[in-house]
């Protein structure tokens, strides 16, 4: 073997490896809760399903306000955590709660709004997760800011907590409200 070769397969792994590093670094500065969404901006998706009360309900059912869209399952312990932020606003009345029941059964998201109370003004139920892949959800809880056309313009991965809704939410809602001077 030449000296040449020999000086080439050594720099093979040794690029590789170098490629490979400044991928993970770059990696380390990446926010794990950043998770891109194509629907923002966009229409909600069209739906025909029932609710976990089994009554019809689709797109036209929609709020015609700003409302959150909060993707939840008895089987998530986080969206226990958001709870009482859901209920808060529900109460307040400011912003409908609809509900997305993702991945579940009927009989455990009613026992389970039984027992922890009920902050949704409906919750679409989603038992195959069809609507989630619509949606783009990656699990619960997630929770969409909607517009009074229909249009997402947030998404939130992760839990909905009071801080969550103040840092976050709010300044995203006011912008929505006041739009500032047009172009």
């Amino acid at each position: 073997m030449t000296k040449s070769l020999q000086k080439r397969i050594f720099f093979v792994p040794v690029a590789a490896f170098l490629l490979l590093a400044v991928f993970l670094w770059r990696g380390l500065y990446l926010d794990p809760t950043e998770l891109p969404s194509v629907l923002i901006d966009k229409p909600m998706p069209e739906f025909a399903m029932t609710t976990v009360e089994n009554q019809p309900v689709g797109n036209v059912n929609l709020p015609e306000q700003v409302f959150l869209l909060n993707v939840w399952g008895s089987y998530c312990l986080p969206c226990l955590v958001e709870h009482p932020t859901l209920m808060r606003l529900s109460e307040e009345g400011e912003f409908p709660v609809v509900g997305v029941n993702y991945k579940d059964r009927r009989q455990l998201a009613l026992d389970w709004l039984e027992r922890n109370g009920n902050p949704f003004a409906y919750s679409i139920l989603d038992e195959e997760g069809r609507f989630g892949i619509d949606l783009g959800v990656y699990g619960a809880p997630e929770t969409f800011l909607v517009d009074g056309e229909g249009v997402i313009r947030y998404r939130h991965v992760g839990v909905l907590d009071e801080s969550v809704w103040r840092d976050v939410f709010v300044p995203v809602i006011d912008e929505l409200r006041d739009p500032g001077p047009g172009p």
